[in-house]
């Protein structure tokens, strides 16, 4: 039986996930147990997830995963490095394959790009890059270009994560072989197409309480009918009471603050009325918005450079059915969410999930909601 991976955010699940499922199924067999590494309350573009993490293991689970688990939260709010090196270093104990869409889907391609990325001449074309003042996604074109790869699949954001996949693959000495599926229609697509949305839009009509189930698969259109709406705005005064009481040495502690870019979000913060004015002021070509909206994020939960750089020394278990339940056992290395330790990360993660409720849209949920969530289980 193949073993399949997948990291990923279900923010929401879509009609694009659920061919995804289909397209594992059809190429490994009915047989083939799909495991996924899924965000928490937290996803990597530095927002609060739309729906709760319990929502959308169960949209997942409905639509045929055998497995859930939670990517920790220090893997989620990390750069695409750090987000797939965390996922790949879970899984290579876990599956055989890993899966992703990929806008070139092609696995020599996103391997060979990896593997320049990896060469010790890299980093100091990079430098060389970075010094003409351009963004880091833009300079690792120009590094690569300099070493005599053109047309290097980093200009779309599947590619780029892909690349990712591969580089931590390589890395790690995994034994995960990269999967790249075809990512129909476009990630940042407004309008959602029929067949193939994206979240981005998706995202933007539940938002708005515009109607989006039709691009919803029926079993997990259930799961998010009713279900809370979380947004990164609904906290934005929480978010601006923390910013504006930290002490100078905790945003030097934040993640992403490198080469002084601390300092001016530092000062924005204590200038600036709005969240969004401060993320303006701040930003310039060289940092994208993605980046300081995970250092903003960061900032509110108390995350520092030094928790992002240390492995979680667990993944929580979300839910699961029969096949899923096969796969856990002897490891180790997966926890159930009614575990209870003391250790930092323990912590951390408490806080976190703790504080989610804070971006709750409708209402504030209770800071011990977390403490009621139990393992789903789906008998088939």
């Amino acid at each position: 039986m193949a073993i399949v991976g997948v990291i990923c955010e279900y923010n929401p699940f879509h009609k694009g996930h659920q061919k995804q499922f289909d397209l594992i199924r059809q190429e490994f067999g009915e047989e083939t147990a799909i495991v996924c590494l899924m965000s928490g309350n937290y996803v990597q573009r530095g927002s609060p997830a739309l729906f709760d993490r319990q929502i959308r293991t169960r949209a997942a689970l409905n639509c045929g995963a055998d497995l859930v688990l939670e990517l920790p939260v220090t893997g989620s709010l990390s750069s695409a490095e750090g987000f797939a090196r965390a996922g790949v270093s879970i899984l290579s104990g876990l599956c055989d394959r890993l899966c992703f869409g990929s806008e070139t889907a092609d696995p020599e391609a996103l391997t060979q790009c990896a593997e320049a990325l990896l060469r010790p001449r890299f980093p100091e074309q990079l430098r060389l890059a970075l010094a003409a003042g351009i963004s880091f996604p833009t300079a690792r074109v120009k590094a690569l270009e300099a070493m005599g790869l053109s047309g290097a699949p980093l200009e779309q954001p599947n590619d780029i994560l892909g690349v990712e996949y591969c580089k931590a693959i390589l890395e790690l000495g995994s034994s995960l072989k990269p999967y790249p599926i075809f990512r129909q229609g476009s990630y940042h697509d407004c309008c959602p197409d029929p067949e193939n949305p994206s979240a981005t839009s998706l995202r933007a009509l539940a938002e708005k309480n515009r109607d989006y189930f039709s691009y919803i698969p029926a079993p997990a259109a259930e799961c998010f009918r009713s279900a809370p709406v979380h947004t990164l705005h609904s906290g934005e005064r929480a978010i601006l009471y923390r910013l504006r009481t930290m002490e100078d040495r905790e945003f030097e502690a934040l993640p992403y603050g490198s080469e002084g870019l601390w300092r001016r979000f530092m000062k924005a913060s204590r200038q600036e009325a709005s969240l969004e004015d401060i993320l303006n002021r701040v930003k310039t070509k060289r940092y994208t918005r993605a980046r300081l909206n995970r250092m903003a994020l960061c900032a509110f939960l108390g995350i520092t450079a030094a928790d992002l750089a240390s492995p979680a020394p667990y993944a929580r278990i979300l839910g699961f059915d029969e096949v899923g339940r096969t796969l856990l056992r002897g490891n180790d290395f997966c926890k159930n969410l009614g575990w209870k330790d003391d250790s930092h990360y323990a912590r951390l993660e408490s806080r976190c999930n703790a504080l989610y409720g804070l971006f709750g849209r409708e209402q504030i949920a209770r800071a011990d909601q977390a403490d009621d969530q139990r393992l789903i289980y789906i008998h088939r």
